[in-house]
């Protein structure tokens, strides 16, 4: 912070902010660009006055945000023939840790309320008062044949972490969030199963249930892991920042063009 008058680019964490009172001191540096930090949805996003023309650039989950934060899939030259889909003891697994109404998660729980009726559903998360270590968070999602990526909200763009855990763990996601059309800009068509697929929780569980009998069917989820490469994402709470922060270095060394964010909340709810 002492370094503050001199410094080129400020990342300003939305959630931090109380008002304009806690922001950095004004007027800013004439050369300092503020870069506008938030990779919540819109659903759980406050609304704080004065801040709609305040920034110069958003860093966020959003693709059109100037700097885009995301795990991305890896393209491979050479196809990987090592690939081997670890062993399962489970069926379907979720790990949840938020059930509060508030924060858009109802359309998930009336989801999975029919959904487990006609399926065997392995939970974790403090949500159902069974944490899972950080270190087992990955060994147990490899045990999982299919993983529930059930997004919070359902907002573009906003597919988080829940999906890119399975995939690199070699589980196949099960998705509910925004169109399919939107999950294929970002991994392959076949790489996961949409609960829009069907007509209803029941035949979603029906159809995992034959997967389960049919090896050859269940493996055809993982072909694309032969030309495409998931790298897994950071789990530790002291580490929630790093890829945003690193997106955004990676973005200020080679772009130092002037720019402003103008209407900040009328492109993030629209």
């Amino acid at each position: 912070r002492a370094l503050y008058n001199s410094a080129d680019n400020v990342i300003v964490y939305h959630r931090a902010i109380t008002d304009l009172s806690n922001l950095p001191p004004s007027p800013r540096p004439p050369f300092q660009r503020w870069i506008w930090l938030h990779l919540e949805s819109p659903t759980n996003t406050k609304r704080i006055p004065g801040l709609e023309n305040l920034f110069n650039l958003t860093l966020s989950y959003r693709q059109d945000a100037d700097i885009p934060v995301r795990m991305r899939l890896i393209t491979r030259k050479k196809p990987n023939e090592d690939f081997v889909i670890p062993k399962k003891d489970k069926l379907v697994c979720w790990i949840v840790s938020n059930k509060d109404p508030s924060t858009g998660v109802d359309t998930r729980n009336v989801f999975y309320r029919e959904f487990s009726k006609y399926i065997q559903v392995t939970l974790f998360g403090k949500a159902y008062s069974r944490f899972l270590g950080y270190d087992d968070y990955y060994p147990t999602m490899a045990s999982c044949k299919f993983y529930l990526a059930f997004e919070n909200s359902i907002h573009k763009d906003y597919i988080t972490e829940k999906l890119n855990g399975p995939l690199a763990a070699g589980t196949v996601p099960v998705v509910l969030g925004p169109l399919r059309r939107n999950y294929e800009n970002f991994v392959p068509a076949e790489s996961f199963i949409h609960v829009d697929d069907f007509p209803d929780p029941k035949s979603l569980a029906e159809y995992l249930l034959q997967l389960d009998k049919d090896e050859d069917a269940y493996r055809k989820y993982f072909n694309w892991r032969k030309h495409l490469t998931p790298s897994p994402h950071l789990i530790l709470q002291r580490q929630e920042f790093i890829l945003a922060i690193c997106t955004a270095c990676d973005y200020i060394a080679r772009r130092r063009e002037y720019k402003e964010a103008h209407d900040l909340y009328n492109w993030y709810f629209s």
